[in-house]
């Protein structure tokens, strides 16, 4: 079957499975620009992580660490962003004279487990569509096949003589509609279970820088100015 056959037999789909198609064609479009989107943000989130942890570790002083970051909205992401919430809320808080360790740590506690949700919300942003894709678009392809095929054999009630020529063409653009829709949904679930893996590690960093910066915050908080 050549490329224009393939075009004729969509062309003459009835409107239904041209319509399937046509749902299909944008559910594949949407999951590879989320693909490419995702990929990349994450792509940049790993490599601005490694950056700041490699940075953070061999900073002696913090406060001038958050110094350089306080306030910088814009690039303060991953890491940057859930370190300066936490060391903001420990500041403010000894500014507000607060001594106890427990409530110094408690607090920046929260305030890191904040940042860190945004963080997580906007890692795992529109990657369920993914799924989604992944799941519903080969019985979306299926229910275009099955309309297809029930069309088909309705119009040999009109044909005195059936034989398979004259049935083969109506199944043939059926199935198009199938096979649009595990080309939609195979590359989707393959993007779905890479980017959650990636988001996954990236998690895991986020999670033990947090409990290391919580480690220094600890030993600050019982040492007296």
């Amino acid at each position: 079957m050549n490329e224009q056959s393939v075009y004729l037999l969509v062309l003459n789909a009835s409107p239904v499975v041209q319509a399937v198609m046509g749902l299909l064609l944008l559910m594949s479009i949407a999951a590879w620009a989320v693909t490419f989107s995702k990929s990349h943000q994450i792509r940049k989130a790993r490599n601005a992580s490694q950056e700041f942890e490699e940075i953070f570790w061999n900073t002696q002083d913090l406060t001038q660490l958050y110094n350089q970051l306080n306030g910088n909205y814009e690039t303060n992401k991953g890491l940057a962003a859930i370190f300066e919430a936490g060391f903001k809320e420990f500041v403010n808080l000894k500014k507000q004279g607060v001594t106890d360790a427990n409530d110094l740590v408690a607090g920046t506690q929260r305030a890191m487990k904040i940042s860190f949700s945004r963080e997580i919300e906007s890692l795992e942003n529109h990657t369920p569509m993914l799924a989604t894709v992944g799941s519903s678009a080969p019985y979306i392809g299926l229910f275009g096949t099955v309309w297809g095929v029930m069309h088909a054999f309705s119009a040999l009630g009109d044909i005195q003589n059936a034989t398979l020529a004259a049935v083969a063409p109506g199944i043939s653009e059926a199935l198009i509609a199938t096979a649009i829709g595990l080309f939609a949904a195979i590359p989707a679930v393959i993007a779905y279970n890479r980017l959650t893996n990636k988001t996954e590690r990236l998690i895991n960093q986020y999670e033990n820088f947090a409990e290391g910066f919580l480690t220094i915050v600890q030993r600050q908080a019982h040492t007296p100015d």
